[in-house]
């Protein structure tokens, strides 16, 4: 038996916790600003989209018994693509198909339909991005672009791209950079939509909305920005002048050469 294995017999002995990516390694020195947005992304539940969420414990069938109900969620899948739209909690769905009764079935995948051209008055430009019909209704319920995006939690957007537009809102509003050549506009927007940033410290806003990847690439580079680097030269000088001040000062001082000799003489 190896050490790995009677450490794995062991844990699972004494039932030990498998240590996970915020207590090891470069995950446990990122931020909590940034754990609680990963929390909302996440580990929150969305909303249904493709399924319908039963109240209640239990239901009538239709042959008449009583059954408890199972909320299940409908798995789904996430393309690459995914992440470069906004798709409105929908994405793609496998499932099996049956033309005919004698005919074997076959996988079939349903794809939302895809669009393209949103606006956001926060950050004042047109974005020729994919977005879903839903992605659509839901910006008319909200009273448009901006409101949906500020509105709607992580685990609903779930996109990089929603969720990286969704920190640049929220950035925008808390420094009021938005519309710096228009103060009049900017006043507008801000009062419109400053709301949706009390929930939020600017540090947790900072951090909102990279994947775990870019997380650890932002810690590092910010570490890296916080060491200061001193020339070997300057390190140098300054060791060798505490070893040795008086010395150094009496050679240095031109001075004190001469009026020893005049005192001689």
């Amino acid at each position: 038996m190896t050490h790995n294995t009677r450490i794995t017999f062991t844990n699972l002995l004494y039932k030990f916790p498998k240590p996970n990516r915020w207590q090891q390694g470069i995950g446990a020195e990122l931020p909590e600003a940034y754990k609680k947005f990963w929390k909302e992304w996440k580990l929150d539940r969305p909303k249904p989209v493709h399924w319908i969420d039963k109240e209640g414990k239990y239901e009538r069938w239709t042959d008449g018994t009583i059954r408890p109900i199972q909320n299940v969620d409908i798995p789904l899948k996430y393309p690459k693509e995914f992440d470069k739209g906004i798709w409105g909690g929908e994405a793609v769905i496998q499932g099996m198909m049956k033309p005919k009764q004698k005919k074997r079935r076959y996988v079939h995948y349903w794809v939302p339909q895809l669009k393209r051209v949103v606006y956001s008055e926060i950050l004042n430009k047109y974005m020729n991005t994919i977005v879903t019909e839903r992605t659509l209704d839901l910006i008319h319920q909200h009273y448009g672009f901006d409101h949906y995006i500020l509105s709607t939690k992580a685990c609903d957007l779930r996109s990089l791209l929603a969720l990286n537009l969704k920190r640049n809102m929220l950035i925008a509003l808390f420094d009021k950079t938005l519309y710096p050549d228009d103060p009049v506009k900017q006043k507008e927007v801000y009062e419109k939509y400053k709301h949706y940033t009390k929930g939020y410290t600017r540090e947790e806003m900072e951090w909102y909305g990279y994947s775990y990847e870019e997380a650890c690439k932002m810690l590092m580079l910010n570490k890296k920005k916080s060491i200061v680097t001193v020339p070997l030269k300057v390190k140098f000088r300054e060791e060798l002048i505490q070893i040795e001040p008086k010395s150094w000062l009496s050679k240095l001082n031109i001075f004190k050469s001469n009026s020893n000799k005049s005192a001689t003489e």
